[in-house]
């Protein structure tokens, strides 16, 4: 799972050196501030790969004495630096594209280096998304998700380019090319968005409600739980931490009840991929009741 892991994380990491040298040398030559603006999101992704491949070295390592539940949260860091860094990238390309609209500086040299960089880089982009993409899917990690979004963004933020290349050179819209380069920013605002809140959701211990959706659906397909309580669950890279109480017939042997307890874990890590269950059975007797929610299975 690991290599598989490194090795989609490096091929992105190569492919962003790649486009981000091959945008700055053509935005350079041109002055196209749509490429230039690609070119330096290109290059926080860059950065972004290498710390995705760092993250995904880490993360998966297992938990020692002073980890005790692991080093996944490092994908989650790394998904919120990516966020970080994307933010960045807007500021410069919005601060970059008003100063160019409102000082009338919009003169750009087109060449055929212009399209074949932007239509390469599209090219790139949407195979390293796909293959970022099933990795992170299969494996549930965040930091190659966070990636495939990266590269998923330049497609759109690449064609926004591209038409605002044609605008310029065939429509004579001189601004075509800044105002392409203020929907790269937007775009980039959004997927800043998405990936920042689902970070500080994980790193912030926020229960998945998937998760809890399935454990309740769960405790209601066995007729021995009576009640459940303290259900508690949270996130870590592409681990699932659940704990809850559960209460059984006090008639009922230890025996039984592990038997039980067994079923339900493995129910609940069939649906959960990489969770770790803990349940405290409790018998059903009023002391046990007096000061807890308890949630009754109907």
């Amino acid at each position: 799972m690991l290599k598989e892991k490194k090795s989609v994380a490096l091929g992105s990491v190569i492919a962003a050196i790649f486009i981000t040298g091959f945008k700055l040398i053509i935005g350079l030559l041109t002055g196209s501030l749509g490429i230039l603006s690609e070119a330096l999101h290109s290059g926080l992704d860059m950065v972004a790969a290498m710390i995705t491949y760092f993250s995904v070295r880490v993360s998966d390592k297992p938990a020692d004495r002073e980890h005790n539940y692991g080093h996944g949260k490092v994908e989650n860091l790394s998904a919120l630096i990516e966020t970080i860094l994307l933010l960045i990238t807007c500021i410069w390309i919005i601060y970059e594209a008003i100063h160019r609209l409102l000082s009338g500086k919009t003169d750009i040299e087109i060449s055929l280096w212009s399209y074949v960089v932007v239509i390469s880089s599209i090219v790139i982009d949407f195979t390293r998304s796909r293959a970022l993409s099933r990795v992170a899917k299969k494996h549930n990690s965040q930091a190659l998700e966070a990636d495939a979004l990266h590269f998923s963004t330049d497609i759109w933020s690449s064609t926004v380019v591209l038409f605002g290349l044609v605008c310029y050179q065939f429509l004579g819209w001189h601004k075509a090319d800044s105002i392409a380069a203020l929907f790269v920013a937007v775009i980039v605002l959004y997927v800043s968005y998405q990936l920042g809140k689902k970070a500080i959701d994980v790193l912030l211990d926020k229960s998945p409600v998937n998760t809890t959706k399935i454990v309740h659906e769960t405790l209601k397909e066995f007729p021995e739980v009576l009640k459940f309580h303290g259900l508690k669950a949270r996130t870590a890279g592409a681990d699932t931490f659940i704990k809850f109480n559960v209460h059984f017939d006090p008639d009922l042997s230890l025996r039984e009840v592990h038997e039980v307890c067994d079923k339900i874990e493995n129910k609940i890590k069939s649906q959960v991929a990489r969770s770790e269950v803990y349940i405290h059975a409790e018998p059903e007797e009023i002391s046990h009741l007096e000061n807890e929610d308890s949630d009754d299975i109907v």
